[in-house]
């Protein structure tokens, strides 16, 4: 029995890319709004936080990011 990976590759790339493209918009200080909840996303800096990263007031979207 052979298992197709193929959907689920093409899925996560297409997810990865969409996050690594959302964080650079960020990064950049454009404007981008949590899918959840639509507030918009901000930038967490080591300096204000332990865990920076990119998140929404709300909660709902928080991505880790190491800046060492």
């Amino acid at each position: 029995m052979k298992l197709d990976f193929s959907q689920l590759n093409k899925q996560s790339k297409r997810s990865f890319g969409d996050q690594q493209a959302m964080i650079k918009k960020v990064m950049q200080g454009k404007a981008v709004n949590c899918t959840e909840c639509g507030q918009p996303l901000f930038l967490v800096t080591p300096e204000q936080s332990d865990v920076p990263g990119i998140a929404c007031k709300k909660g709902c979207t928080h991505i880790h990011l190491d800046f060492s």
